[in-house]
């Protein structure tokens, strides 16, 4: 028997043909789910656009709604675009930094027990539904105080919070230890270490996390619910004390409107949270790529 007999009789008793099928089999399937999600993805897109499209202008960010409009004055939701500004950037200065200090502890100064426990309690806290920290909040700060913006903007700090810290632990993981050692060998303390050589590296890692978070944030509409939509009124208001109106919060009132104006400006609306959720995404894509290269630069 020739050697190439023996080499494909060798293969056959391997059972290569077979796990060749299956792997292609898996690939197929991998394939195809990844078509399904990009196809639902362009599905919702398209729908919110078709339907959005036609109430988009400049005066649904420039305006404030018109209660009542039997006339042609111009209406818009500039009101829920201020509060959403307000109460999201209140949330991301209350999270950022105890994100960040909670991710160098575990990641540069706690033990092991201790870093297991912390980072069971960032996985749990991922996990609570928003509506459930909405009612957290709404029991903490809003009954016997009322509803403001710092409340909204605290129910979503702590949805924030677990994804700042574990995108920051994630990337401060990646910096060589390298660049630890050798700060520490010239004497330099471990927090200036930290400080000084570690986070600089993770800058770009830690901007893509805290993009996402905001990103994840932005539509929540249960805990402002709770926290920051009665009296709002249709004036613009930047005083987070009182409560404030914001987008997703707006859609959700117009879309139980029975008048169609009301239904095109929601959808108009969540075309515009839409579009800022997708720009935001992309941009965390590509600082995280940069942030990856700078890194890899540093091995």
């Amino acid at each position: 028997m020739s050697t190439h007999s023996l080499t494909k009789a060798a293969l056959r008793a391997e059972g290569l043909p077979r796990r060749r099928a299956v792997n292609r089999l898996m690939e197929l399937l991998a394939w195809l789910a990844a078509g399904i999600a990009v196809a639902i993805l362009g599905v919702v897109v398209w729908s919110v656009a078709r339907r959005g499209a036609g109430a988009l202008n400049l005066d649904l960010i420039t305006k404030v709604p018109v209660p009542f409009n039997f006339g042609n004055t111009p209406s818009g939701l500039a009101n829920a675009f201020a509060g959403s500004l307000v109460i999201v950037g209140l949330a991301t200065l209350m999270a950022l930094p105890i994100g960040i200090l909670v991710a160098v502890y575990i990641n540069e100064f706690a033990r092991p027990a201790i870093r297991t426990a912390v980072g069971l309690a960032l996985d749990v806290l991922n996990g609570v539904p928003a509506i459930v920290i909405g009612i957290f909040v709404f029991g903490l700060f809003v009954v016997g105080h009322g509803q403001s913006g710092y409340a909204g903007a605290f129910a979503l700090a702590c949805l924030m919070l677990p994804l700042v810290a574990r995108s920051t632990i994630e990337v401060l993981a990646l910096v060589p230890n390298a660049l630890r050692e050798a700060s520490l060998a010239l004497g330099v303390p471990r927090w200036r270490t930290t400080l000084s050589i570690v986070l600089p590296q993770t800058l770009g890692g830690i901007v893509t996390g805290t993009v996402l978070a905001v990103a994840r944030v932005a539509g929540e509409t249960a805990p402002i619910l709770f926290t920051s939509s009665v009296g709002v009124g249709t004036l613009v208001h930047w005083d987070p004390h009182h409560a404030l109106q914001t987008v997703p919060v707006a859609i959700f009132e117009l879309s139980e409107s029975a008048d169609p104006a009301d239904h095109a400006q929601a959808w108009a609306a969540a075309l515009v949270l839409l579009l800022f959720i997708l720009v935001v995404n992309l941009v965390a894509r590509t600082l995280a790529a940069r942030s990856r290269s700078r890194i890899g630069a540093a091995r």
